[in-house]
């Protein structure tokens, strides 16, 4: 071997590190130890996202369903103030504190919506205007009622409509379902 070990031909034969490096060359073993971790790496990374992904999900709908719940309880109030047991001052207040409290509650869901989901903020905004427009007028006539005393007349015979509130609500979950 001529130079001191150098790669290149000499004689007939090459230099001896030259053929250490060929041996010690790059093998599949070698390839996989690499790409297995990247590959667990990746699935780690994809279960992640798609966890966090549903969590959001998941999230929302349920925020979306407090915001209709909230409105179903709005629409609800002219039954709770039609069946009211008497007509005192503290019944009165416990009911239009309720009343209230679905109004701040309503607030809430819409500004919400407006911040974090846009497309279903207008749609959500329908729906409240709408409700509040039918029970609205159904809470007027139901406080004009006298209080019920029996149990036979907590059977109110009739439902108060809700077309237009349907409607809106339909139209309104319609956007949710896009939005989710």
């Amino acid at each position: 071997m001529a130079g001191g070990g150098c790669p290149t031909w000499h004689a007939g034969e090459w230099c001896v590190e030259v053929i250490a490096a060929t041996d010690s060359g790059w093998t599949w073993a070698q390839t996989t130890a690499l790409i297995v971790p990247f590959i667990a790496v990746f699935g780690a990374f994809l279960t992640y996202a798609l966890n966090q992904r549903a969590v959001r999900r998941e999230r929302r709908a349920k925020t979306f369903a407090e915001a209709l719940t909230a409105v179903e309880e709005y629409l609800e109030m002219p039954y709770r103030i039609r069946r009211r047991p008497e007509s005192s001052a503290q019944v009165r207040q416990e009911l239009t504190d309720e009343v209230s409290s679905l109004l701040a509650r309503m607030a809430f869901h819409q500004a919400w919506l407006q911040i974090e989901a846009s497309s279903v903020a207008g749609p959500y905004a329908t729906l409240v205007s709408t409700a509040r427009a039918e029970a609205g007028a159904q809470m007027s006539l139901a406080w004009q009622q006298p209080p019920l005393t029996s149990d036979d007349s907590m059977n109110l015979g009739s439902a108060y409509p809700r077309d237009r509130s349907n409607g809106a609500r339909a139209s309104c979950i319609d956007a949710m379902r896009r939005h989710l």
